[in-house]
């Protein structure tokens, strides 16, 4: 019998996989053939009229559907099919400009190029929402008091507000990082057959501009068909953002632990850890985003394999990538609505954080007082009296306040109202409130700017 089996959780699709369906596929590769034959009768290499026509029929329910698959079938071939019906649907002759001096790539790779700028947007405006609620969480936390923990024991005392600032720190970046992939990665690609535009009469690049400038993007400096390492930054930018939220799950999913007991994901009414044990409270969110993230990861290697083109063109490393993009992106929104979930209803345990930081008995505070003493003994003699009262504390179980209190070389410098005084953990954060404070404005500003566009 298996129990305990994790299971990831159904959850509200923040409107990415609507992005990435057939038919919004298909909708896309319409969009930038209306756009080329509109860019190509303000030149004059198409009729006016022609281009009209186009743009009013390139609508995916003016056209058959069960024609297009069967030419799919025929065909063999992705796109042909599609451009058939175009023409059919177009009246009078000007079917025949449909897809004018293009190859099937040109509009294939910018169709996805389209569909991945509408697929940002959602992906910005859901770290914004993280952002807000991680600033609220900053603020409300910056005083709890709990142990920092380095190499997984105590080391000095932190807030949790403190902890909050690293996370807003880190996304905040990944915004950084998102916009200023913008303009490498949202480029239509209009080169022909082999990226050399000799199909547009001189005018490629000129068209290229003008096609992206009607879908919102901006155009390749050079249209190669092996050209996508953009597009495997995007993926790599979402692993990055991807990681630092599987890092963030892993901790709430390690304090939530009995033995930390400091942190608790939300819990719903009725939800159910097991179907042997009732008490159980599992972190099915932290799970779900450790696994998505893993994930996410894992398709970074098959987004870079993309980049190995040969020659000019090679249609096996665009499947590749593709692969790779969608799933991404479709994680990563997952993942992001599973941490908005989390921020939401996350509750946190500050007595429990304290009964923590007394655990040691007062080891953690050892900095401190080493510090302190070294005003008095010098740094090396005061580390050392520190070290040997805090072994010998570890060891015996005895006070290391009592057990530091009578050494010879503490006597006369610290007496054990002053050492008490010392053992304060809650005096000891730092800069902690003050990280906590700054990041949480940080933290608004950069949502704000998300929400301005």
């Amino acid at each position: 019998m298996v129990e305990d089996q994790p299971t990831a959780l159904r959850i509200p699709d923040p409107g990415l996989r609507a992005l990435f369906t057939r038919d919004a596929r298909w909708q896309a590769w319409l969009d930038v053939e209306a756009a080329l034959a509109r860019a190509e009768a303000e030149i004059g290499m198409i009729p006016a009229e022609a281009a009209d026509e186009i743009v009013s029929k390139a609508k995916l329910e003016l056209l058959d559907p069960e024609r297009i698959i069967e030419g799919l079938r025929v065909t063999g071939h992705g796109l042909v099919p599609l451009i058939w019906d175009l023409d059919r649907v177009c009246e009078g002759d000007a079917g025949g400009y449909v897809h004018w001096g293009a190859t099937t790539q040109n509009i294939t790779q910018t169709g996805t190029v389209l569909q991945v700028h509408q697929a940002h947007a959602i992906i910005l405006g859901q770290i914004g929402g993280l952002l807000g609620r991680l600033a609220d969480l900053a603020e409300r936390t910056k005083d709890d008091a709990l142990p920092g923990r380095t190499h997984g024991q105590h080391a000095v005392p932190s807030t949790f507000g403190a902890k909050v600032a690293v996370w807003i720190d880190e996304l905040c970046r990944h915004v950084e990082r998102l916009r200023g992939a913008e303009p490498r990665v949202f480029v239509a690609m209009l080169g022909g057959g082999a990226g050399t535009a000799a199909s547009f009469e001189g005018h490629g690049h000129q068209l290229q501009t003008r096609m992206g400038e009607l879908l919102g993007l901006g155009s390749m400096p050079v249209p190669g068909r092996t050209i996508l390492d953009h597009l495997v930054e995007y993926v790599m930018v979402l692993a990055l953002i991807d990681t630092t939220c599987g890092r963030i799950a892993r901790e709430i999913r390690e304090l939530m632990k009995e033995e930390f007991g400091e942190v608790e994901e939300p819990v719903p009414p009725g939800s159910v850890g097991s179907s042997t044990m009732p008490q159980k409270r599992n972190p099915k969110l932290c799970q779900d985003i450790m696994a998505d993230e893993t994930h996410v990861r894992s398709l970074v290697p098959l987004a870079m394999e993309a980049m190995l083109s040969d020659h000019e063109a090679d249609g096996s490393r665009a499947v590749m990538l593709g692969r790779a993009l969608v799933p991404a992106i479709e994680l990563t929104g997952d993942i992001l609505v599973r941490m908005n979930e989390l921020f939401e209803g996350l509750r946190v345990f500050p007595e429990r954080m304290r009964q923590n930081l007394d655990l040691s008995g007062g080891l953690i505070m050892s900095e401190s007082l080493m510090l302190t003493l070294g005003r008095e003994l010098g740094r090396q003699r005061s580390h050392d009296a520190v070290y040997e009262a805090a072994q010998e504390a570890a060891v015996s179980g005895e006070s290391f306040a009592a057990l530091l209190a009578a050494r010879p070389e503490v006597q006369g410098h610290l007496d054990s109202e002053r050492i008490a005084a010392l053992l304060d953990p809650a005096a000891y954060t730092g800069d902690s409130a003050r990280q906590a404070t700054e990041q949480a404005a940080r933290a608004r500003e950069v949502a704000a700017s998300i929400a301005g566009g």
